[in-house]
């Protein structure tokens, strides 16, 4: 913990009690994480303007992402936190009223800046207090809860819609990140204020940009943003395309319900164990595992474009547990590479190799449907990106050579 972050803090609060946090967010992002591909294609009408519309949105995430870092010059993270889940309770209780296409659209876009802010401070207040049992325990029991909470979720969530319609989610959802909030209360952290600063807009710009400069002069900083790149960059398309896919082949919400709880089954049960083997083996446990996640990406999204009925939900659940294996490696290549006290300065760059891929993988997506004809054929692009990172992974000085 660094000497200058924290004035007071509840005796008992560790990094475990920011790990523990995870249960909440899970929760409750798993519940709109079910049913949010399907208001949108209620709104939209096609998955195509589903896969371009989470594209823009994805866009803004990554701008959001790029100032994060700006933000924690004048302000604590304790104070953002607090502040983050408050606004994201508003807002999820105006989305759960009956509201036009246009205002969903205003409050989905005004919603994301707290609910990053709130995803990138929660690892952050666990490396602060890492120093017992390091980051990568801490980082599978926030996983662990995480997973739970996703793999509750989708169930609740469609009993949810089906009794109240899907904008019910967001009441539910807006409940658990309120618990949240008076969880994160009761830790009493205090923070030093920090001095307001007159922004200068190309002050700002050069200090961003010094920054994405010695964030990717270290090597393994660098790598494993392009790793972090391409896993991110499977699960967006997977996350927004995959229910579609499933309830397009007729399968009922129930179906994709339950498909979507099994499917999180894996990182409840891999998340805790390959913790503790990459805390145990290091890197080379790391790298193996990776390469392990994205050999059964690739297989499972070849076998998924070309298969429908049972087999195609077979083939689901074998590409989640591909992405449950990496899931608690994929940002360890970060926090075991920077030290300590620069990452709150880099991780928002480091960030945004979850936020582009968000901005890309959609339209890449649009543009393989367009070509097939068919949603299935992201399924091939998923495919395509899990060959390339794999390269990376086994040839990282010639990839990174540039």
């Amino acid at each position: 913990m660094r000497r200058e972050k924290y004035i007071s803090i509840e005796k008992n609060v560790t990094g475990f009690s920011f790990a523990n946090l995870g249960l909440f967010t899970g929760f409750g992002g798993g519940i709109i994480r079910s049913i949010y591909p399907l208001i949108l294609l209620e709104i939209l009408k096609s998955s195509a303007l589903v896969g371009i519309y989470s594209s823009i949105y994805y866009a803004w995430s990554f701008f959001i992402i790029v100032f994060f870092g700006e933000v924690l010059r004048f302000f604590s993270k304790a104070k953002i936190f607090y502040s983050s889940l408050l606004m994201i309770f508003i807002f999820y209780m105006m989305f759960s009223f009956s509201i036009k296409p246009i205002t969903f659209i205003v409050l989905d876009f005004v919603s994301e800046i707290p609910l990053i802010f709130v995803g990138m401070l929660i690892p952050l207040f666990m490396a602060d207090f890492s120093n017992r049992g390091g980051f990568a325990s801490l980082n599978s029991r926030y996983l662990l809860w995480l997973n739970v909470g996703g793999m509750i979720a989708p169930m609740f969530a469609i009993f949810l819609a089906g009794l109240y319609g899907n904008r019910s989610a967001f009441f539910s959802s807006g409940i658990l990140y309120l618990f949240a909030l008076l969880l994160f209360k009761r830790y009493k952290i205090v923070q030093e204020d920090k001095k307001i600063r007159k922004i200068s807009p190309r002050r700002t710009l050069r200090s961003i940009l010094r920054g994405v400069k010695s964030y990717f002069s270290i090597y393994k900083a660098k790598l494993g943003y392009f790793i972090n790149f391409g896993y991110c960059s499977v699960a967006a398309l997977q996350g927004l395309y995959a229910p579609i896919i499933i309830t397009e082949n007729g399968f009922s919400l129930s179906t994709l319900g339950i498909m979507l709880m099994l499917g999180t089954m894996p990182y409840v049960i891999l998340s805790e164990p390959i913790g503790k083997i990459a805390r145990k083996y290091g890197a080379k446990a790391v790298k193996i595992g990776l390469l392990i996640g994205f050999l059964i990406t690739i297989i499972s999204s070849i076998a998924l474009f070309m298969s429908t009925g049972r087999v195609m939900l077979a083939m689901f659940l074998l590409a989640q547990i591909g992405k449950a294996i990496m899931s608690p490696l994929h940002d360890l290549l970060f926090f075991n590479s920077v030290p300590k006290e620069k990452q709150s300065r880099f991780f928002g760059i480091f960030a945004t190799s979850a936020s582009l891929p968000s901005f890309i993988s959609p339209l890449i997506g649009v543009l393989f449907i367009f070509i097939f004809g068919d949603t299935f054929a992201i399924w091939l692009a998923t495919a395509i990106i899990a060959i390339v990172t794999t390269l990376f992974l086994l040839f990282p000085e010639k990839s990174l050579t540039y």
